[in-house]
């Protein structure tokens, strides 16, 4: 009988995780989020609706985050825990400059989000991501999904309009584009979805990421 108590915990923490997933893909089915990576940077650009099944919640909604002078952050989920989310690793950045001395990488800061994510994966955060940003290496961009993994690409896109905006970006993206090519088709890429998906709109937000540090862009 013994054996059973041994085995329930694991059950149950099994079954808390597929219900958490389940979950998470309610919170996910509004947003659209789009990063492109160059020699150059990087470019991010997210739409403003937030929306609660059928009802648009809100139209001004901040989906991109700056997380230190370097890197910047899209999110596609639960806007509570993206904001903590943002609080925490906004500190540990500050921390890290201060024990050694230098800006974390982009590599470093995905990293340090996914193991974040990775121990909070019984009770998760509700949360799809890119993680963006330019340091020695260029432009460095990264999907970090909920239960912790990070997967390095040169174009992400996140949420239910990601489809529309994974068509033209697909399409249109090439390793030598500049930074301003790749602002106009992570514009475009977005536009897609704002045409198509019911649950992205009201306008887009956008920043560019490069060696002169972060630049709000006009869209």
């Amino acid at each position: 009988m013994w054996e059973l108590y041994l085995v329930l915990p694991f059950f149950y923490k099994g079954r808390i995780k597929m219900e958490a997933v389940e979950k998470a893909k309610e919170y996910m089915k509004g947003t659209t989020t789009v990063g492109l990576a160059c020699k150059e940077g990087v470019v991010l650009v997210a739409d403003r609706r937030a929306t609660m099944g059928s009802l648009i919640a809100h139209k001004e909604v901040q989906k991109i985050f700056q997380l230190d002078d370097h890197i910047g952050m899209t999110v596609a989920g639960a806007v509570s825990d993206a904001q903590t989310l943002v609080r925490w690793i906004k500190a540990e950045a500050q921390l890290y400059k201060l024990r050694k001395g230098e800006e974390i990488s982009v590599k470093g800061m995905a990293t340090l989000i996914a193991n974040v994510l990775h121990s909070q994966r019984y009770y998760p955060m509700l949360l799809q991501l890119i993680v963006g940003g330019y340091d020695s290496n260029g432009g460095g961009l990264y999907s970090v999904d909920l239960m912790g993994s990070a997967i390095e690409d040169r174009i992400i896109s996140t949420g239910s309009g990601s489809p529309m905006a994974y068509g033209v970006l697909e399409d249109g993206y090439r390793k030598d584009l500049s930074i301003d090519e790749c602002v106009d088709l992570a514009k475009r890429a977005l536009r897609s979805a704002l045409g198509r998906d019911a649950m992205t709109g009201d306008g887009m937000d956008g920043v560019k990421i490069t060696k002169k540090g972060y630049e709000k862009i006009d869209l």
